[in-house]
């Protein structure tokens, strides 16, 4: 039974019955409708741009989305580890390896360079997590250059490390006569006095006295470049080539035990004792040439000598005397 609503009429000061015409319940009808669905419209839009209800195919892209962000976080964590390990790796680099072969050490500026000029990453700007994608390249491409920078110092370092081994073995570095052969160090390098001339002037080697026939050993690894008596007052002699600048001169042998082109080791035998040339007595005398200039031998016979042996060496060899050359 439908319910009848009254108003209050002030004329009759009295309630009276509220007539509804077809016409009013009809509007009343379209009104209810058309609310209705302008509220299911409104509520339906707020809903399907609100985080509240979503569709199948939005659940698994927000799953996906969630799951590149914690790769992202993963690979950021991975690049900080490796950035960590590498800047280990330029530390000994610069303050261990390098200064050891006596290399200059590599700029940070150098290491630490980035990508000036044109915008690398245009075409990753736009996207919800742009910033977050481009900072992960920066630092993957500033990674990969500073991985190629100290791949390329490592392998200078390797090449300096043979030529290290190399220049150690090439080095003349002990006494071309045994002690036990040796008589004694008759002179050293400086001025001298000539034994033909009785003048004082300049004796570029040392000169070791020993018996006719003892053994003279090459002071390093190097090439025989002459074995030979052409050489004015030297007599029968021979000169090594080292490398790196270094040259040693054996004079007035009695024989030789190499031949021209010959490689060979420090401590071979390379020839005896004489007295051939300008000599006044069986002896050996022994230079060393570094870049074409002379130098003093007794600064290099550290490979073979106790310290007392070398004292013992380098006071005799102060001794201006007279030569046997």
């Amino acid at each position: 039974m439908t319910k009848v609503k009254y108003y209050y009429d002030p004329e009759t000061l009295s309630y009276r019955p509220i007539a509804i015409t077809n016409k009013r319940r009809i509007s009343n009808i379209i009104l209810f409708i058309t609310s209705s669905f302008v509220f299911g419209v409104s509520v339906l839009l707020i809903l399907m741009n609100s985080d509240w209800i979503n569709t199948p195919a939005e659940i698994a892209q927000k799953r996906a989305i969630d799951n590149y962000e914690l790769q992202f976080d993963i690979l950021n964590k991975k690049l900080t580890q490796l950035e960590n390990v590498l800047a280990n790796v330029e530390e000994r680099d610069n303050n261990l390896y390098r200064v050891y072969f006596e290399a200059s050490p590599i700029p940070e500026e150098q290491r630490k360079a980035g990508f000036g000029g044109v915008n690398r990453y245009s075409d990753l700007e736009g996207y919800d997590n742009s910033e977050l994608i481009i900072g992960i390249t920066k630092r993957l491409d500033i990674l990969t250059k500073q991985t190629v920078v100290q791949s390329r110092s490592l392998d200078e370092i390797e090449r300096l490390a043979e030529n290290k081994a190399a220049l150690i073995e090439a080095i003349p570095s002990i006494q071309p006569i045994k002690n036990k052969d040796l008589i004694r160090l008759a002179s050293g390098y400086g001025y001298r006095t000539d034994p033909f001339t009785k003048k004082r002037r300049f004796h570029y080697g040392i000169d070791f006295t020993a018996k006719k026939g003892v053994p003279v050993y090459a002071t390093g690894n190097g090439v025989v470049k002459r074995a030979d008596n052409r050489s004015a007052g030297h007599g029968n002699h021979i000169r090594i080539d080292h490398g790196f600048g270094y040259v040693s001169l054996y004079a007035h042998l009695s024989k030789y035990n190499v031949r021209r082109g010959q490689k060979v080791k420090r401590g071979d035998i390379i020839g005896y004792v004489g007295n051939t040339g300008r000599s006044t007595g069986p002896h050996l005398h022994y230079e060393i040439i570094k870049d074409n200039k002379k130098i003093n031998p007794v600064d290099f016979y550290y490979g073979n000598l106790s310290p007392k042996e070398f004292d013992a060496l380098l006071t005799q060899s102060n001794q201006e005397n007279q030569s046997m050359d």
